[in-house]
Order: structure tokens, then sequence, then C-alpha cells
């Protein structure tokens, strides 16, 4: 018995030094996480955490449109069946113009089912921001942040603008990890203080100059939106964008506490087929049934490589404002992504939109992945994207031209 009183003690004084250390810091929210993590069997975030936290709906377009189902039978190779199924997907569309060519849901995941995209969720703020700005809520991308957010009218922080924010080069000390528990990603994602939390930053370097991706740029753009608009970003977005393009599902965007904030940042939950209309919407420049949704100048600006260089000292090709950008010989790939495998991906030349939900994806690669020339006519160098990706673009591609 002797072993299990050593156990008892060794596991006592953790717990009591796990207390003294959350007391210190502050992150009480970690038995929040622990709640709703390993306590209910998952090891971290996940794409069905909607009922885990309080969260707006986002009511759909009242005059839905669907998307057209090809009469031809389009299929994927096994090889690459395969491959969605070890990366763990759980939906995966292909579509060009309004004509779904290939549609399959793995696991219990259905065509009705709402997943979180993480990450893409930032794309969508993106997009409100020129919308703000074409409706006069904001000057311009070149205001100083400090305008909406009073935490940001000191000399320090004064300097970082709405477009350094975009381009995610503030120059701001968040700690981006998906892993970590005690990270800043993960406060923001299980604590109830998120406004409070990102405000607290400090400035590291010169804003404009470097590209270092960081959820809080995200975050404080929703608070800009917020408070330049007196909407919540979950109205905002639905009168904006989600009620204009046929959706036909209610979307929901999960908050921090009980009437709360958005976490604009992450965690925006809908079915595959009305991301895919984000992707149309995208396809079409901004115009929806011949309604300029999004400003076609905000369009062009978006999906402009940012004059500024990664944290290697190597230009910029790969972001624009709050989208991620593949430039090739003919055109410019334009994609959303998630931690989780999340895409919505257009290849303009081609007309073609992809979307892939699922709960794993490669990591990213600081250089050019092995496998970029699975798509044709990439521009080298390209850093800083997931391998998998081209992958999903090579299988669309591939669908696209069977017929």
């Amino acid at each position: 018995m002797k072993w299990l009183r050593r156990f008892i003690m060794v596991l006592l004084v953790a717990i009591v030094g796990l207390n003294i250390y959350l007391a210190m810091t502050g992150k009480w929210y970690f038995y929040t996480a622990l709640s709703k993590t390993y306590l209910i069997g998952q090891k971290g975030p996940g794409i069905y955490d909607l009922d885990l936290f309080p969260y707006r709906t986002i009511q759909h377009d009242v005059s839905s449109y669907t998307l057209t189902e090809s009469e031809l039978n389009y299929q994927l190779s096994a090889d690459d069946e395969q491959f969605l199924a070890d990366w763990k997907t759980t939906s995966f569309l292909v579509m060009r113009n309004d004509t779904i060519l290939f549609e399959k849901y793995w696991d219990n995941h259905t065509v009705n089912t709402v997943s979180n995209t993480f990450s893409t969720a930032k794309s969508m703020v993106g997009l409100l921001i020129g919308i703000a700005i074409d409706e006069g809520y904001i000057g311009s991308l070149d205001e100083s942040a400090s305008r909406y957010i009073p935490e940001f009218n000191t000399d320090e922080l004064k300097p970082i603008t709405i477009r350094h924010l975009l381009t995610m080069s503030p120059g701001l000390d968040w700690h981006e990890s998906g892993g970590n528990p005690f990270s800043d990603n993960a406060e923001a994602y299980y604590g109830k203080s998120l406004n409070a939390k990102v405000v607290q930053q400090k400035p590291i370097r010169k804003p404009g100059e470097y590209f270092q991706y960081i959820s809080s740029s995200t975050q404080l753009l929703t608070m800009i939106l917020e408070t330049a608009t007196s909407e919540t970003l979950s109205s905002y977005f639905e009168s904006k964008i989600w009620s204009k393009i046929g959706t036909e599902s209610d979307a929901y965007w999960s908050l921090d506490k009980e009437g709360g904030v958005e976490k604009g940042y992450c965690c925006l939950y809908a079915t595959t087929r009305d991301f895919a209309k984000i992707g149309l919407l995208i396809n079409q420049q901004g115009n929806w049934g011949g309604e300029q949704i999004i400003p076609t100048w905000y369009m062009q600006e978006t999906f402009t490589p940012a004059p500024i260089k990664t944290l290697s000292e190597n230009p910029n090709q790969r972001y624009g404002l709050h989208w991620w950008l593949v430039p090739t010989e003919e055109d410019t790939v334009k994609y959303a992504r998630g931690i989780q495998g999340q895409y919505i991906a257009v290849i303009p030349s081609k007309n073609l939109t992809i979307v892939r939900t699922g709960h794993a994806r490669t990591p990213d690669y600081d250089t050019t992945p092995d496998n970029v020339d699975e798509f044709p006519n990439i521009i080298r160098p390209q850093v800083g994207h997931p391998p998998d990706l081209f992958v999903y673009l090579r299988m669309a591609l591939k669908l696209s031209q069977t017929h």
C-alpha cells in the first residue's frame, strides 16, 4: 500500500501546485477547458462543440437557393477516397458554378449537419470589414484601430491600423497555439472575458512589416465592427451576407458567455452546402443575383498579397485581407481555412468551389510543400500552406475535367 500512499501524495502536490499556478496567472478557464474536453472524451476543441457554449443564431435566406446536383456520375479514385478517410474528413464538396460535381459525407455527418469551421470564420469577419467601410461605418483601411478600441489609444498601440489587423501584421505578443492548454488561444476559446483578453496585448514589433498569424487580430476586428455598426457580429453577418446568398440553414456563432461577444476568430457553425455558397459568392467577385454584396474595390484589395514579409524574411505571397492566397500562372486560388482541415477554396479560372470539413489536416510548412506541384502552374515558392490543401485542389480540378 506504500505505493498507493505515495501516488496520492504526488497527486495532491500536483493539484495544489496547479491551483497555485492558476491563482498566480488567473487562468481559471483551465477547469472549463478540462470539463469540455477530456471529461467528455475529447483532447481539445472539436467541430461539434456548438452546444458546449452559448451562441447566437444567424437566420438563413428566406428565399433559399438550392444548388444544382449534376446528373453525371463524378467519382474520385480509390486513393483519393482513402486520403479523405485517412485525414478524418467529414464532408467534401466540389462545385462548378452552382452545380455540385461531387459531394460525400462520412460518419454521422450529413448534408444537414452544422459544424465548426474554426478559422474560416476569420475570413467572414474580413469580408464584413469591407462592407462596413463601404457603408460609412468605418472610415478606411488605414484608420487607427484606437478610434474604435479605447484601450488602444496609447502611444504604443495607436499606430496599429485596421489594415494591419486584416493582414495579420499588427506586431502584437499573442501566443498562437492550437494545442497548448495555457496558450492565449486556449483562454480565448474556453474563457469568459474574450474582449478583455485581447486588449491586454503588448507590441513586440513595428506594425505593418511582418506577417504573424494571430487570432487576436480577428477578435479586435470583431470589436471594431460591433463598435462601428452598433450591431452584434452575428446580426451584421446575417443582414449583410448570410441572408442574401440563398443559404438553406441557420448558422450559429459561439459566444464567450451568455449574452457575451462572438468568438469572431474561430467559431462559426454552418452546413457544408451553405459554406459552398460563400465560395460561390467569392467566385462571382462578391456579386449575388446582380447585387454587389462585397464592394468591388474591397474584393481586389482582399485578394492581393499584402506588401509585408514573413518572419523568415520572405516576401508575403500567401495572405491578403484575412484570406489565404495561392498564386498560379492562370489566376490566384483563394481560400479560407480552419485548424482541423476546414477549407472554403475557389479556383476562379475554372469557376470551382471546394468545401472540406473534418477533424484533421496536415501541418503547415515554412518551406514549399513537397506536393505543391499536384496543382499545376504554381508560382514558387509557396510557403505557409498545409500540403493537404493541394490534394483537395487537385481532386477538384480532376473532377472538373472528367466531363
